[in-house]
C-alpha cells in the first residue's frame, strides 16, 4: 500500500514540473494517433451493400446467433432458473471452494460491464446511428447471454486454486486447460497467451480509459463546461481517480467483492430511477418514439451504410457495454463459491440481461424526451444524456455526475482485476507483479481522462471486441462438452429440458 501510494506521489510530482504546459493537449495529440492505427487494423472492414463492415462484426454476431440455437434459446427458458440460482440460500455442505459468494461474482462482474459506456457509450452511438441503434444494442445484449453463459460456465469448470487459497481463471486457463485435454495444446497455449495481451489491453482502454475520460467530461460540464476549474486540467480529476482505485484494489477479490456488492445495487437503483422519471415525464411521447425507434433500426437509410450501418454501430455497443464473447466477466465468475459449474453459468445469464436493460433506460430518456432529434455540431456521448435528463429537472445533470461517477468507478475496479488475472497469467502470481500491473493501470487512468472520446471509444470498442476472436474460437470447441455438462445438470435437477 505504502509503495502504490508513493509511486502516485511521484507520478503527480512529475505532472506538476510540467504544468505550464497543456497536458490534457500533449497526451490527446501523442497517444491518441497510436490508439487510432492499433484501432485501424482491428476493425478492418470489407465493403457491403454500399457501406464498410469490419468483419469482427460478423465474427461475434454469428457467434450469438449459433449459441442461441445450439442451446436452444437458453437466454429464455433459462431465465427464472437463474433467478432462483441467485436468491435461494445454498443446502448446508454446498458451498464452493471460491473465494465469493455466486451474487457477489454477479454484482462485481455487473460492475465491470454496467459502466459509463452504459451511458455514454449509448448515447454516442444513439448520435451517430440514430434511435434505431438503441434496438440493435438490446438485440446484442439478447444474442449475447447464450455466450455469457459458456463462458461462466468453463470458468468455474477450469479454475485454479492457488496456494494462498485465491482461485485463478477465467478464458487464459480454460482456453490453455480445456484445449489441452483434447490434445489441442499446440493450439490453445498460444491462443491462451494472445487473449492475455488482448485482455490487458481491453482493461486498460474499454475498462479504464473510457470510464474516467466520460466521468471527466460530466465533472467538466457540470462545474462550467470551458469555464470550469477543470477545463484544461482533466488529469487533475484522473489522479484523484486513480488514487481512490488504487486503494480499493490492492486488496483483491474480496476487497472488490466488497465494494461492488454495495455499489452495483445502488448506482443501478439510483439510474433505473432517474430514468423512470425521464421516461414518465415523457409519457405522451412514449408510442411515437417507440414506433421511431423500430423504424430507424430497419430504416434503409437511416445512416451512412443505411441499416447495416445502423446494425454495426448497434452490435459494437452492444458488446462494449454487456462483453458478451470477450469472455472477461469469466474472470471473476471462476472465484463463485460454487460446485456447480452450470448454475454459475445460468446466473451469469442475468449479468449480460441487467446490462441490456440499463443502455435501454439511457436509449429511452434520449428518444422520449426528443433530445435526438436536436441538430448537433458533432457526435456526442455523455453530455447528450446529460441534456435528456436535463429537460426533465434542472438539476439532473448533478445526479447523473454521481451516477457517471459510480459507473464508471465500479468498472474501473472491476477491469483492474481482470486486467490483473490476465498480466499474472503472463507473468506469474505475486505481489511485486501485482503492484506493478496496479499502477501501470493507474496511470493509464491519468492519460485516459485527457484524450478525446473519439479516439478512446475507437480503441476501446477495437480492443475488447479483439478479445471475442481467441475467446469464441474456442467456445466452439468446447461447445459440446458444456451441452454434455448441461445435460447433466438438467436430468439431475429434473429440469430436462426438450431433452438435451
Amino acid at each position: 500500500m505504502k509503495r502504490f501510494l508513493m509511486t502516485l506521489m511521484m507520478m503527480l510530482t512529475s505532472l506538476q514540473s510540467v504544468q505550464a504546459m497543456n497536458i490534457d493537449a500533449f497526451i490527446d495529440k501523442h497517444i491518441a494517433p497510436v490508439t487510432d492505427r492499433i484501432a485501424d487494423v482491428i476493425f478492418f472492414s470489407i465493403p457491403v451493400a454500399g457501406g464498410k463492415v469490419p468483419l469482427i462484426i460478423f465474427w461475434i454476431l454469428f457467434a450469438g446467433i449459433f449459441f442461441t440455437i445450439y442451446f436452444k434459446g437458453i437466454a429464455i427458458w433459462g431465465f427464472k432458473h437463474a433467478i432462483d440460482n441467485i436468491i435461494k440460500k445454498p443446502e448446508k455442505g454446498q458451498d464452493g471452494l471460491g473465494e465469493v459468494s455466486s451474487f457477489q461474482a454477479l454484482a462485481t462482474a455487473l460492475s465491470g460491464t454496467i459502466g459509463i459506456g452504459s451511458i455514454a457509450g449509448v448515447a454516442l452511438s444513439i448520435s451517430i446511428g440514430g434511435p434505431g441503434a438503441a434496438f440493435w444494442i438490446f438485440f446484442g445484449a439478447i444474442l449475447g447471454m447464450s455466450i455469457k453463459f459458456v463462458e461462466a460456465t468453463l470458468a468455474v469448470k477450469y479454475r485454479r486454486f492457488n496456494l494462498d487459497g485465491s482461485v485463478s481463471g477465467g478464458p487464459m486457463h480454460y482456453i490453455a486447460h480445456g484445449l489441452t485435454r483434447k490434445k489441442l495444446r499446440w493450439l490453445g497455449q498460444p491462443l491462451s497467451v494472445i487473449f492475455a495481451v488482448l485482455c490487458i489491453g481491453g482493461g486498460i482502454t474499454g475498462g479504464n480509459m473510457i470510464q474516467i475520460n466520460q466521468t471527466a467530461e460530466q465533472i467538466i460540464f457540470i462545474t462550467g463546461n470551458t469555464n470550469s476549474i477543470f477545463h484544461g486540467y482533466a488529469w487533475v480529476i484522473g489522479l484523484v481517480c486513480a488514487i481512490l482505485i488504487g486503494l480499493v484494489v490492492v486488496g483483491g477479490i474480496k476487497s472488490i467483492a466488497r465494494v461492488t456488492t454495495v455499489l452495483t445495487p445502488t448506482m443501478c437503483g439510483m439510474y433505473i430511477i432517474s430514468g423512470l422519471i425521464v421516461i414518465l415525464a415523457n409519457f405522451t411521447n412514449i408510442p411515437h418514439a417507440l414506433m421511431l425507434i423500430l423504424k430507424e433500426a430497419f430504416h434503409p437509410t437511416a445512416v451512412a451504410g443505411g441499416v447495416l450501418g445502423t446494425i454495426i454501430i448497434g452490435l459494437r455497443r452492444s458488446v462494449q457495454s454487456n462483453e458478451a464473447g470477450t469472455g472477461a466477466a469469466a474472470i471473476v465468475y471462476a472465484t463463485a463459491q460454487s460446485k456447480e459449474p452450470v448454475s454459475q453459468g445460468f446466473v451469469a445469464l442475468l449479468e449480460t440481461f441487467l446490462t441490456g436493460v440499463l443502455c435501454l433506460f439511457t436509449s429511452f430518456a434520449i428518444v422520449f424526451s426528443g433530445t435526438c432529434n436536436q441538430a448537433l455540431p458533432e457526435p456526442m456521448g455523455i453530455e447528450l444524456a446529460s441534456n435528456a435528463f436535463k429537460s426533465v429537472i434542472p438539476f439532473f445533470p448533478i445526479i447523473l455526475s454521481i451516477i457517471a461517477v459510480l459507473f464508471a468507478m465500479s468498472t474501473l475496479i472491476s477491469w483492474a482485476y481482470y486486467g490483473q488475472k490476465a498480466w499474472t497469467f503472463l507473468l506469474g502470481e505475486g505481489k511485486k507483479r501485482v503492484l506493478t500491473f496496479n499502477i501501470i493501470y493507474c496511470l493509464f487512468i491519468i492519460i485516459g481522462s485527457a484524450m478525446n472520446v473519439k479516439s478512446i471509444l475507437y480503441i476501446t470498442d477495437a480492443m475488447m471486441i479483439s478479445m471475442c476472436v481467441p475467446n469464441v474460437i474456442v467456445l466452439y470447441i468446447l461447445a459440446p462438452e458444456i451441452k454434455r455438462d448441461l445435460k447433466d445438470y438438467l436430468e439431475r435437477h429434473n429440469m430436462n429440458f426438450m431433452k438435451f
